[in-house]
């Protein structure tokens, strides 16, 4: 049985204390750092890049869990990897060829995750699922943190375990947008595992106890 995981994406954190804020996933429990990065092209808005991770590397062992948002991920995944990147996901709808860029991910030293936006059929990924290490369904548009889940994606979901299960394969299914406590059991009963949080835990008084109530641990 796979275990239930958090990811909390620094794109809701301080940004000026930033060093103090991934000190603070650590204490609380925090499973995985989720580190999105968007170009201005593939979605509309810009992020960080390779010398932040490279700095957030130098001060903690948290899995770093890379989401890349950008036209071309073929390009720089080799450095993201290189930079300390433990997980890649990129978006089946770039202009990247899907397989070349899993191989090369994996080339590098990093686990492989394919990602599909809101409206990409389910289906779509099943060809890949035996070379992803992780499937990524957004439960938002991707672009901007702090958006309202989208309750037709759970259905994206459950397709994916579905076949999964088929196949012989206990692959991780990470989710990202919107996820909460309520949220949270909604995509997991679908057959996620891996629950990307931003503004959840970062506006929680009590962080270690959000996370662990979104695991389903209390």
């Amino acid at each position: 049985m796979l275990n239930n995981l958090i990811s909390a994406s620094i794109l809701s954190a301080d940004m000026l204390r930033l060093g103090e804020e991934v000190h603070r996933l650590e204490k609380n429990n925090i499973d995985m750092l989720h580190f999105d990065v968007m170009d201005g092209v593939f979605v509309n808005n810009i992020t960080y890049g390779l010398p932040i991770l490279k700095a957030i590397r130098k001060i903690t062992d948290l899995t770093l869990d890379v989401h890349l948002m950008i036209t071309e991920p073929h390009r720089y995944v080799s450095r993201f990897a290189e930079f300390g990147a433990d997980i890649i996901s990129f978006h089946l709808e770039s202009e990247s060829d899907v397989m070349e860029t899993i191989t090369q991910i994996k080339a590098s030293g990093a686990k492989a995750a394919v990602a599909i936006k809101p409206s990409t059929p389910a289906e779509k990924v099943f060809e890949y699922l035996p070379f992803a290490d992780m499937i990524l369904v957004m439960t938002v548009e991707p672009g901007f943190g702090g958006q309202s889940f989208i309750p037709e994606t759970a259905d994206k979901v459950r397709i994916i375990r579905r076949r999964l299960n088929e196949i012989g394969l206990d692959t991780d299914i990470q989710v990202d947008g919107g996820i909460d406590i309520i949220t949270a059991e909604i995509v997991k009963k679908a057959g996620a595992n891996v629950l990307v949080s931003g503004s959840f835990l970062f506006q929680s008084d009590n962080m270690a106890e959000a996370a662990a109530k979104m695991k389903g641990n209390t």
